[in-house]
């Protein structure tokens, strides 16, 4: 199972990430916050303080993943060519 599929790049989210130092990601739809962040923390090192998750009326699930201050959410973007 793959848990992270595609970040989001929607104006919305980006907003998050200037703002709130907020990644958010389409994840699957069993996964849960713990398999999320650990997956998250691995693949980018570094730490997550706090997920939210949130299921769309499309049968999508959204997770909203708030790193810590030290780590840039602007720097993942920049990675991932959302910005």
């Amino acid at each position: 199972m793959a848990i992270l599929k595609y970040p989001l790049a929607t104006e919305k989210a980006i907003k998050l990430i200037d703002y709130e130092n907020v990644i958010t990601y389409i994840v699957d739809n069993r996964a849960t916050k713990t398999q999320i962040k650990k997956e998250f923390e691995k693949l980018f090192n570094v730490k997550v303080r706090k997920i939210r998750t949130a299921n769309t009326p499309t049968n999508l699930k959204k997770a909203f993943l708030k790193l810590a201050p030290e780590y840039k959410a602007t720097d993942i973007s920049e990675k991932l060519k959302i910005i």
